[in-house]
């Protein structure tokens, strides 16, 4: 089988403070991750820009605009308390929404069975008209977007491990009957959405709360007993994954106890499910994950299942 990753040195150029936990230094460990021998099978290609129509299915063109405005010349500009842009923050922006469209369209059309987006900043905390929460702009909703405009599939699923929230997909997917949204993530936690009772303007998000201190047992009754199950029911074309390794119990910004080995058995399960209703089709893209050693141990076992399983 084939697997495609997405990635581009522009993604490196997007700068944060020193000491922010979303910094250059995890798209490395996750390039370094992926160079290992094991890796050798994958093909690799470059993400392209999206273009401003691609950013205009999830986001008004005024908030592009603004967006694009704030990007500094020099030096960094703050949007918000988590949410740094420096002079290359745009292009790198372009080239993850651009690499999750990438994605889709070669796993659609069968160029490949499933595929990575190995790119940063990320994207499932982007509201419609809100960049918060490190992302800019709605990655993977807008490739979901595609998929379904562009492409013509009938139904989209996304699903979100990351340990936090991901309103902004959901903001994104509130009113969309065609795509179906769900999510575990730890909750109290930022960014305070996420409760069980938040379905959606068409009842198709389905949020798992978790426990703080809970761990890899308690993430499997979630997936087995309630979110693959929908996914199922739903019956999609494509399953969109915003994969975040930040629930590993080495993550600094929370408290789920995850081992590597989860997020094989997780991604495992995923492809399990996507072999039955959609013949394989699998696009992950990457979200959270702060431990360097832990986000590139877990990338590789995400990316090891893609390789193995797959269409």
């Amino acid at each position: 089988m084939t697997t495609v990753v997405f990635s581009h040195p522009d993604c490196l150029e997007h700068l944060t403070p020193p000491g922010h936990p979303e910094q250059v230094a995890r798209l490395r460990a996750v390039e370094s991750a992926l160079a290992a021998p094991a890796f050798d099978g994958l093909r690799r290609e470059m993400a392209p820009l999206a273009e401003l129509a691609d950013l205009e299915r999830c986001h008004p063109r005024a908030h592009i605009d603004k967006l694009r405005a704030a990007v500094p010349r020099e030096g960094l500009a703050r949007l918000d308390a988590d949410t740094h842009v420096s002079p290359g923050s745009w292009q790198a922006a372009l080239r993850a929404v651009g690499g999750c469209i990438a994605a889709v369209e070669q796993v659609v059309s069968g160029d490949a069975d499933d595929a990575f987006v190995a790119c940063r900043p990320p994207g499932h905390h982007a509201e419609t008209a809100r960049p918060m929460g490190f992302c800019l702009f709605g990655n993977v909703s807008i490739a979901a977007k595609h998929a379904l405009d562009a492409l013509g599939l009938a139904r989209v699923a996304i699903v979100d491990f990351d340990v936090h929230h991901g309103n902004g997909s959901q903001d994104l997917m509130w009113d969309e009957a065609r795509a179906l949204f769900c999510s575990s993530h730890q909750m109290p936690l930022y960014p305070g959405t996420g409760a069980a009772d938040e379905t959606g303007g068409a009842g198709h998000i389905l949020n798992v709360p978790l426990e703080a201190q809970s761990d890899g047992a308690r993430m499997r009754e979630a997936w087995d007993g309630v979110i693959l199950p929908e996914v199922e029911r739903f019956a999609p074309d494509l399953i969109l994954v915003s994969a975040g390794f930040d629930a590993h119990a080495r993550d600094p910004l929370a408290q789920l106890n995850w081992r590597t080995e989860d997020f094989t058995w997780l991604t495992t399960r995923i492809c399990d499910v996507a072999d039955r209703v959609c013949g394989g089709r699998v696009v992950s893209t990457l979200e959270g994950g702060y431990d360097l050693d832990a986000l590139g141990e877990s990338v590789a076992a995400h990316v090891r299942v893609l390789m193995e399983r797959g269409g």
